[in-house]
């Protein structure tokens, strides 16, 4: 979308939400230098009641908060500057965080799509759930892809400790770029508090929540397996074959909460494994089933999910970042264990 196309949408998404109101007139806008480099990127003058009103936009092509604390920032300005009565942020599309920034400082917002929250005078419009098709899709392809994963479950397992991107780079096994980019996706969220050389997670629980709501640990090939061994006795079991194997593994689900937080009972085992199937299933004496599975066997999408495990009473579990992902993903009883998974031991890394 060129620059000038841009402008123009975003002017009329703002003119639309106007349009229903028939004793609101739209008498001019101004989308021309005088604004732009040195003002307002809009400015529209309204007849209110017989009163004329102006108002004054920021457009920009991101809606995550850090830009829109950028521009409530330079609304504030203009109005000191500007004749102006009430200011509008305007983006293709505003998140509920940067949302929220508007209205603590009585600013407005409006996405390309229609959906917006305007109030000043006697003029309240609120409109949502519109389809939106600029959407954050990109974004969290970039934040929740694989390689981005390591870092953060790197910074979510050392709690407040403040990073260098070299430092993190080399703990998450990842490239220097690959943590300078989750750097600037943390930092346009408001996530991270980013100092002249280091910076540290500020918002770890936010950033677990929107992490948990894009996650599905079916990214993993997914093994519904049949033992006639227990739960308890198939997880010790599976830790004396990987150890004498060296293979990697690491229990999680309801396996990996009953030694972090129990908080419900589990009679199916659910762990990530490497290596061979076919051998698993001599090893192991296991079955594929279509019905009636009680061990969960995944091989893993990326190596990442094994970083930060711990030994628990001879078992190796995922991180309690990983479990707690994990968890919510199986809905239902697996919600619970992961709110006292929350609760009992991630709450307190910060």
């Amino acid at each position: 979308m060129k620059i000038k196309n841009f402008e123009i949408k975003a002017k009329n998404a703002l003119l639309g939400c106007f349009q229903d109101i028939p004793f609101l007139e739209v008498m001019d806008t101004n989308l021309e230098p005088g604004y732009g480099e040195v003002g307002p990127d809009l400015g529209v003058t309204l007849k209110l009641s017989g009163e004329v009103r102006n108002i004054i936009a920021e457009i920009n092509r991101s809606g995550e908060p850090r830009y829109a604390r950028q521009a409530v920032n330079q609304i504030l300005r203009y109005s000191q500057e500007f004749s102006s009565d009430y200011g509008i942020f305007i983006a293709p599309y505003i998140s509920s965080q940067a949302g929220q920034i508007c209205l603590e400082e009585g600013i407005g917002y409006v996405d390309l799509a229609g959906n917006c929250h305007i109030s000043f005078e006697t003029i309240f419009i609120h409109k949502e759930g519109r389809p939106n098709p600029f959407t954050r899709k990109r974004y969290l392809r970039s934040l929740f892809s694989p390689k981005a994963e390591r870092i953060l479950r790197v910074l979510l397992t050392a709690g407040s400790k403040e990073w260098k991107v070299e430092e993190l780079a080399f703990e998450a096994d990842v490239s220097l770029g690959q943590v300078s980019n989750v750097k600037r996706l943390l930092a346009e969220q408001e996530w991270i508090d980013s100092k002249a050389i280091r910076f540290s997670i500020t918002e770890p629980f936010a950033l677990i929540e929107e992490w948990s709501r894009n996650y599905n640990f079916r990214r993993n090939k997914v093994w519904n397996l049949y033992s006639m061994l227990s739960a308890a006795d198939f997880e010790y079991n599976l830790a004396e074959i990987c150890q004498r194997e060296k293979i990697p593994y690491g229990l999680t689900g309801f396996s990996g909460s009953a030694r972090y937080a129990p908080a419900v009972r589990h009679q199916r085992v659910m762990a990530y494994v490497q290596g061979d199937i076919d051998k698993w299933f001599e090893l192991l004496e296991i079955k594929l089933v279509d019905s009636g599975a009680n061990v969960m066997l995944l091989e893993p999408y990326d190596e990442g999910v094994f970083y930060g495990k711990q030994d628990r009473d001879g078992l190796m579990v995922v991180s309690p970042i990983q479990n707690y992902l994990d968890l919510v993903s199986l809905r239902g009883r697996g919600e619970e264990a992961a709110q006292a998974l929350f609760d009992g031991v991630i709450k307190k890394i910060w």
